[in-house]
């Protein structure tokens, strides 16, 4: 492997996105997470990890190796 390998993250939607503000569903969306326990994973950068941060109260996060 590449010593420039990007990190990467695994994220889980863990909350419902019923009743929450448009802004917050759009960006679970955004992320690719649809569905309650949806897992994505995504190369970290830091519009990833301000879309995270914007709906952490939804999702749980985990570093991958």
């Amino acid at each position: 492997m590449g010593l420039n390998m990007a990190k990467k993250i695994r994220v889980k939607l863990v909350r419902s996105t019923i009743g929450r503000k448009p802004q917050q569903k759009k960006t679970a969306k955004a992320l690719g997470l649809g569905k309650l326990n949806s897992v994505v994973e995504k190369e970290v950068n830091p519009s990833v990890l301000g879309m995270i941060a914007s709906i952490s109260h939804l999702v749980e996060v985990e570093e991958m190796k």
